[in-house]
């Protein structure tokens, strides 16, 4: 029955549509319920809250009520005690949430209404990132069944969902990566042309406004684009400075007009500190107290070396927090929950950096493939080392979410590892009758995981958080 129902996938029978439908209002249903059932901005236990929203808010709250961008040192967007702002940051996502909210403020005046709508915002974020994951699946594996895998691993992650579910700029963040990767994936299989270059640059544009901990995407594009130019000929390496410097005029003519007039405004009200984080750490001093400030204690200013607090860091907080911890680092998921996703993604790599074979983005040849995967190992570490720069020099965490931003080429060598270990090409020819048993094991194997991966996404709104969302309520 399940060997049937994979050659049905395998070959199209099941339609792509019924299966699209079904992911994505199953990712819109449950973010959904997490933006209404988490607590409102006045209700107590505090620790259940997610991470930093009712900060965050104050920004949305500030756009809602006056139709314009705050200053960073506007005493209305204060934290009190930190004496610092979100209003220093990239603002888009505030922004869009700001006059979603402005909009609904015509016809109410519910402070929890427009809570819901600025988290509805990311809600919807997260679903059109799960329709250009989607496209990204289709651009990657021509079996089905993995195009699939990839997509219900990105989206239904527990904590990628959750990042879709309240106030912040992850959400945003994440889908300006997932533009990202499907831009470069399509241009690296086709051409830079001016579709693909458009696409890119709104990737761009989304991810320079919404979040600095994602800009490896940008830098990691930026590789790309240029190292798709450079062949390899007999004489040697070519580039197409021509055609390269064209393409490249165009995306970053696009970029310019949309990011361009947010740095400059920094620029005049900062005294051009164009990203603002002088500016932040300025207002904490002016107006925060110097005891609760955290890079007046980090290991920097303490004296302390990198490695010695690497040696004291707390990774296993920083791996569960990445696959699911919701509230405010306080609400955990099972102990084989977390197994899941571990042993998931050890053979997933495993299967995908030891196993020989083509993998995934099997079309590309050669040096460029190979070119195209260090590239994309870079972009998934480069949240790792700025989140560990961050905990070194302003504020200790081990929060996963600040990895996300190398979720989708993370779970692209995944998926690429499990099919490697899924087509049996390593296991020796003359092994038939095992060979035939393996490949409907695998067959199972795949589907088994995704369903897994939905069930544990349940449990871990449904039994893990909704309890405890469920006595905040009664508290209030």
């Amino acid at each position: 029955m399940v060997k049937g129902i994979s050659e049905k996938l395998k070959n199209g029978k099941i339609k792509d549509g019924y299966i699209l439908v079904f992911y994505l209002l199953l990712f819109f249903s449950v973010a959904s319920v997490m933006a209404i059932v988490q607590p409102d901005l006045c209700n107590r236990p505090f620790a259940i809250h997610p991470p930093d929203e009712p900060h965050r808010y104050l920004v949305s709250r500030f756009i809602c009520r006056y139709g314009r961008l705050p200053n960073g040192f506007d005493p209305e967007i204060r934290i009190p005690g930190w004496g610092i702002s979100y209003g220093f940051y990239t603002m888009l996502p505030y922004m869009i949430q700001g006059y979603a909210m402005r909009f609904v403020n015509l016809f109410t005046d519910s402070e929890l209404t427009l809570l819901y709508t600025a988290r509805m915002v990311n809600v919807c974020t997260g679903t059109v990132m799960a329709a250009v994951v989607y496209g990204i699946g289709g651009q990657l594996f021509s079996d089905r069944r993995f195009k699939w895998l990839f997509c219900f691993l990105v989206m239904f992650l527990p904590q990628s969902l959750f990042l879709h579910s309240y106030v912040n700029t992850d959400s945003m963040a994440l889908l300006s990566t997932a533009i990202i990767f499907y831009a470069l994936v399509r241009a690296w299989r086709t051409d830079f042309d001016p579709k693909n270059c458009i696409i890119l640059a709104v990737g761009i544009i989304l991810c320079a406004l919404s979040y600095y901990n994602a800009y490896g995407a940008i830098l990691s594009s930026m590789l790309l684009f240029a190292a798709f130019y450079i062949k390899k000929e007999k004489k040697g390496l070519r580039c197409d400075w021509k055609k390269m410097l064209r393409r490249g005029a165009l995306i970053a003519g696009i970029v310019l007009l949309g990011i361009g007039w947010y740095f400059i405004r920094n620029a005049v009200l900062y005294d051009g500190d164009l990203l603002g984080l002088d500016s932040l750490k300025l207002c904490g001093e002016t107006y925060g107290d110097p005891a609760i400030l955290p890079y007046t204690r980090s290991y920097a200013a303490r004296g302390i070396s990198f490695p010695d607090m690497l040696k004291e860091y707390n990774f296993r907080g920083l791996t569960e927090s990445f696959i699911a911890v919701y509230g405010s680092m306080t609400i955990y998921a099972t102990p084989k929950m977390y197994l899941f996703y571990e042993l998931l993604l050890a053979v997933g790599l495993a299967g995908f950096f030891l196993i020989p074979g083509e993998g995934g983005l099997a079309e590309i040849k050669g040096g460029r493939r190979v070119f195209l995967h260090l590239v994309m190992i870079f972009w998934m570490f480069m949240p790792l080392a700025l989140c560990l720069y961050y905990a070194y020099s302003m504020d200790y965490q081990h929060q996963g979410r600040y990895l996300m931003p190398g979720l989708v080429p993370l779970m692209y060598f995944v998926t690429a590892g499990l099919k490697k270990l899924a087509e049996l090409k390593w296991i020796p020819a003359n092994w038939g009758k095992i060979k035939k048993v393996m490949r409907v094991l695998a067959g199972i194997a795949i589907y088994a995981v995704m369903i897994v991966a939905v069930i544990i996404l349940l449990r871990m709104v449904f039994a893990c958080a909704m309890p405890l969302y469920r006595q905040a309520e009664m508290i209030i």
